[in-house]
């Protein structure tokens, strides 16, 4: 593709100003120092960008060096959705834990010090709270990242989250808007639908929204699903129904709006990205993400053409997109000024607090603690692509170090109870699950440890749903590295 203008020219350094790319390494490409020089004002950091908390923050600083107002994001929920803490598991229990707790306060005192550590590093926008309402159980990509069922508690959780995360001088990204809690498909590989009458999306799926406007989030980001009762041709990240009428002008919401990452096919594989992000813009969307699968820079080059472009031929206002820009440059000189409180270790028992609060054990009564080591059967479903598959989960290292000796396998599929029985021998047993009720073959591989072994203890890390079983049931409500610790401490009886 042609490039339209010179690189000092105001239409194109709007064009570049729009676009939240990522990149691969762990310090930043010579392509991507050069976009910031010519206009680009974000960039996006994935786990694959991130080795330790000093290489991120030396990342940071060469960005800065290049642009001291970049605006440096991430998708760092926290939970099971961590980049901080890609390789190890996050510190912090993710949103379904701080809504079992339903303490306001600990969920603002969580996000605070999330904040903490993410400025520390010289990262100020964070692709977080989720504010999905899971009214669908069956949900294969929000699940544990929503706070939970009820749109009340969601709503106050997401109010405590933005202020909590944005005292400590990083920019809230309130998602997936209008809501993706009612959808039976993951937008990352399809295009998700919600059949639902205007009344029931404004009391359930808005009502969190609602409450991060009135908490004054910095950023709202759109969902790639199509909500017909709203607009019924096109998703809401390309509706100027539901981006400019209902958000900016029901809503009142005036601050940055961003879009899910383009490459998901939800968009990718219906629109196409160059159209898409053209579109989006159009609907009153002011940051376009993309990144997280296309990181290089002729993806940059193209969206940056595809928005020049269509102003020079009409199809995108040029007012629209410096709009988006001046936007952008707004969050970036409020990033700026923020009182960033800077430490790693803050009030760093904060997450395991929140983690402990958050078990729920059934059988607990008549539960001896283990004094040796077990056998640990995780039961591992295919991990939804916001989660990955990259950081580890369970109770297996945890309880290691608390029961030396332990010992793990991973199992899935048909014969996966079978397997296990094998595996583990005559030695006690902790069934590790996520999300049971969504995996027929878990739950008969559950079924058929209990069967022959019902002393087993069942761990479930994902939505407790499905009926509690087990001579001991403990239910996490998410799979951080923090939820396993307290899981194994209750197992131990530490």
């Amino acid at each position: 593709m042609t490039t339209f203008a010179s690189e000092t020219d105001t239409l194109t350094r709007d064009a570049l100003t729009v676009l939240q790319p990522g990149f691969t390494g762990t310090t930043a490409p010579d392509w991507l120092l050069r976009r910031l020089g010519e206009g680009l004002a974000s960039v996006g950091l994935f786990g694959r960008n991130i080795a330790s908390p000093e290489q991120l923050a030396a990342l940071t600083a060469q960005l800065r060096a290049e642009r001291d107002d970049v605006l440096v994001a991430i998708d760092e929920e926290g939970g099971d959705v961590t980049r901080l803490e890609v390789g190890t598991g996050s510190s912090f229990p993710g949103n379904h834990a701080l809504g079992a707790v339903d303490d306001v306060e600990l969920t603002r005192e969580v996000a605070r010090e999330l904040g903490r550590r993410l400025a520390a590093c010289g990262v100020n926008f964070n692709w977080a709270p989720s504010a999905d309402v899971n009214s669908n159980p069956g949900n294969p990509v929000i699940g544990v990242r929503s706070f939970g069922a009820d749109p009340d508690l969601v709503a106050r959780h997401t109010a405590a989250y933005v202020t909590g995360l944005q005292s400590a001088g990083v920019a809230a990204c309130t998602k997936h808007f209008p809501g993706h809690g009612d959808t039976a498909v993951d937008s990352h590989h399809a295009l998700p639908r919600i059949d639902v009458d205007p009344g029931v999306l404004g009391d359930r799926e808005l009502a969190p929204f609602r409450a991060a406007v009135a908490a004054g989030t910095r950023a709202v980001m759109s969902a790639h699903i199509l909500v017909p009762a709203l607009d019924p041709d096109r998703p809401a990240t390309l509706s100027r129904r539901i981006l400019t009428d209902l958000l900016r002008g029901e809503l009142g919401y005036d601050g940055l709006i961003v879009t899910d990452g383009m490459e998901m096919q939800a968009i990718a594989a219906t629109y196409g990205i160059e159209r898409g992000s053209v579109l989006a813009i159009t609907a009153g969307a002011d940051a376009i993400c993309v990144g997280g699968g296309l990181a290089d820079d002729e993806t940059v080059r193209r969206l940056r053409d595809a928005l020049v472009a269509a102003v020079r031929s009409g199809g995108l206002a040029e007012e629209r997109l410096a709009d988006a820009a001046r936007r952008v440059r707004a969050l970036a000189r409020w990033t700026a000024g923020g009182a960033a409180e800077a430490g790693w270790d803050g009030s760093g028992d904060v997450g395991l607090t929140a983690a402990r609060r958050a078990v729920r054990t059934t059988g607990a009564a008549g539960f001896t603690p283990l004094t040796e080591a077990p056998y640990v059967a995780a039961f591992t479903p295919v991990a939804n692509i916001a989660v990955g598959d990259e950081t580890p989960w369970g109770v297996a290292a945890e309880l290691a170090g608390l029961l030396p000796g332990t010992e793990a396998g991973t199992f899935s599929g048909s014969g996966a109870g079978g397997s296990a029985l094998t595996a583990a021998g005559d030695r006690r047993i902790v069934a590790v699950v996520r999300d049971e009720h969504r995996h027929p073959w878990m739950a008969a591989a559950l079924g058929t440890l209990l069967t022959a072994r019902p002393d087993t203890i069942v761990v479930e890390m994902g939505v407790p749903q499905a009926p509690a079983r087990g001579a001991l049931h403990i239910a996490t409500h998410g799979a951080a590295r923090v939820c396993g610790r307290a899981a194994a401490e209750v197992i131990a009886g530490r």
